[in-house]
């Protein structure tokens, strides 16, 4: 049912701009991401996750070119910050924003030292009795970036979090700037219960997005699971590393 709900939503701007993606697309970029996948410093345990995660396609859909100013929301245990880093070095700019503790030394390793941490006030924590994590002074000064990127934590939030992050993500870019957000899959319309709390209804999502003020201009099936019925928990031993996620690009249009 998501996915038909999401195909209706987006069959039409996929037509548009499934042909300029491909028109645009960046071998220097492909070059890259490969030569940073393949970098021998990087921790067997992210390796292991390439196959599932597919990062070549997924930041080739939203359109990643290595002369963009690029901020990564959350970015955890630096995952795709090991990738995007080397990607933007030369000719970008990646900046990083909110939890970024959690990827410990890493921005102070040589080849990650012109990445830029943001908004080094946030607080991300989870009150006393609450099930999902707020998010609290999300300024980050900066404006006129290309893109915005966030992978598996839209489900972390609260409805005000969210809300917040949407809407500095709206500030950070520049008109017509990309928003790519990817997440664990939830039924749609289904209620919290103990399997789902890490899933996120991606109608839900659009209609939250498109709030802040953004387009849906397409999304993609890159991370569809077939073998995940969307009944575990996704750190259950039989969808764990193979969860159905979703995988939206917005684009900001003036309010």
């Amino acid at each position: 049912m998501v996915r038909k709900l999401l195909v209706t939503i987006g069959t039409a701007s996929a037509l548009i701009f499934g042909a300029q993606a491909l028109a645009g697309s960046d071998t220097s970029v492909a070059v890259k991401v490969n030569a940073a996948m393949s970098d021998s410093n990087r921790p067997e345990k992210h390796v292991v996750r390439d196959a599932n995660r597919k990062p070549l396609e997924t930041l080739e859909f939203f359109g990643l070119n290595d002369s963009m100013k690029v901020v990564e929301l959350i970015p955890g245990g630096g995952w795709y910050t090991r990738l995007l880093a080397p990607v933007l070095r030369d000719n970008g700019k990646l900046y990083v924003a909110y939890g970024a503790g959690w990827m410990g030394d890493l921005l102070q390793q040589p080849d990650f030292t012109k990445v830029t941490l943001l908004a080094p006030e946030s607080k991300l924590h989870k009150p006393e009795g609450e099930r999902f994590y707020a998010l609290e002074n999300v300024a980050t000064g900066v404006t006129n970036v290309d893109m915005v990127l966030t992978f598996r934590n839209y489900h972390n939030f609260d409805e005000q979090s969210r809300q917040r992050m949407n809407d500095e993500a709206y500030k950070m870019l520049k008109e017509g700037g990309i928003y790519g957000v990817v997440d664990h899959t939830r039924r749609h319309l289904e209620p919290l219960n103990g399997e789902n709390g890490r899933r996120f209804d991606p109608v839900l999502a659009i209609k939250e997005i498109q709030a802040a003020g953004f387009e849906l201009v397409d999304f993609s099936d890159l991370h569809y699971q077939p073998v995940d019925a969307l009944e575990y928990e996704v750190g259950h031993k039989d969808v764990t590393g193979k969860t159905d996620r979703w995988t939206l690009k917005f684009k900001k249009v003036s309010k």
